[in-house]
């Protein structure tokens, strides 16, 4: 659902802010989420140290235990 661009404008009318209908922000929200989420994965998988099961990482949180 994107709609026309409404702006606010200063006395000038320079351009310095954008109104959004609430359901474009969300939409704009849940991509930037995703890909915030593709950019961690993208990051885990070029980390060159070595992969530990889930339930081993889990447990070195809990214990305290320093990553490697």
């Amino acid at each position: 659902m994107v709609t026309e661009p409404r702006y606010v404008t200063d006395a000038s009318g320079n351009r310095i802010g954008v109104i959004l209908d609430l359901a474009e922000y969300a939409t704009l929200l849940d991509a930037l989420e995703e890909l915030d989420a593709v950019r961690a994965y993208d990051t885990a998988k070029a980390d060159e140290r070595d992969v530990i099961p889930l339930e081993q990482a889990l447990a070195e949180i809990e214990t305290g235990q320093l990553p490697r």
